[in-house]
């Protein structure tokens, strides 16, 4: 038996919106990447995340249909869900690399590198109104983060994404790897409001690291 812990990640101010996120608190009760791959399609949040080991925070994602090396909302979401559980972590430790991690007041932080999210398409967009009026999904393939400036002066990004796997995620609340790719590609820190109310922060670094950073609530804990 095995703990299922729902979170969002990314919340808005009023702590509504963030992308649900599946945590297998203890990992090892689901061997294999098969059986991982079958339970996050069954479970069909954008991702679900198996904790290997809590105390060297060693973690494997998936979407619905494919693993991942390195995902913004699943790091940010078990890094804060560690610590709620009293085992909280300086590093993660998912397929791509070693990941730090941190939490400032109501936000917690991960660094990661614009080459871990590599294959996703940035589009930008003439306004926040023509993002609001995409179809969902956009015609086309690959993943799609499409984005527009709400405040330039201000740094404040409106986005959507959109996988477009094939899968059951049609729309991604909060992406914090495509959030990530933006603020590296524009070189500046980004306020990104995206999806229906979800916020996601980032904010490059001299050393050619990337900050991401978001609220994360419990919405559940389910019994596997």
């Amino acid at each position: 038996m095995a703990d299922l812990h729902v979170l969002r990640v990314f919340c808005g101010p009023g702590g509504r919106g963030g992308n649900r996120l599946g945590v297998v608190s203890r990992g090892a009760t689901v061997v294999g990447e098969r059986q991982r791959l079958a339970l996050a399609a069954k479970l069909g949040f954008s991702e679900t995340v198996f904790v290997d080991d809590p105390d060297r925070g060693v973690v494997d994602i998936y979407t619905p249909s494919v693993r991942l090396p390195f995902a913004g909302h699943p790091l940010v979401g078990t890094s804060w869900l560690l610590r709620h559980l009293g085992t909280g972590v300086d590093v993660l430790r998912p397929p791509a690399g070693d990941v730090s991690t941190w939490h400032d007041r109501d936000f917690t932080w991960i660094a990661g590198r614009a080459d871990w999210a590599a294959g996703r398409e940035l589009r930008q967009h003439a306004s926040a109104a023509e993002i609001d009026g995409l179809p969902a999904p956009p015609p086309g393939s690959g993943f799609l983060y499409a984005w527009a400036w709400q405040d330039e002066a201000s740094g404040v990004v409106r986005a959507r994404a959109f996988p477009r796997r094939g899968d059951s995620v049609i729309e991604d609340e909060a992406t914090g790897a495509a959030a990530l790719l933006l603020a590296h590609t524009l070189g500046k820190a980004l306020d990104i409001r995206q999806g229906v109310a979800s916020q996601i922060l980032a904010r490059p670094r001299p050393d050619g690291w990337i900050e991401v950073g978001g609220r994360v609530a419990l919405d559940e804990v389910r019994t596997l």
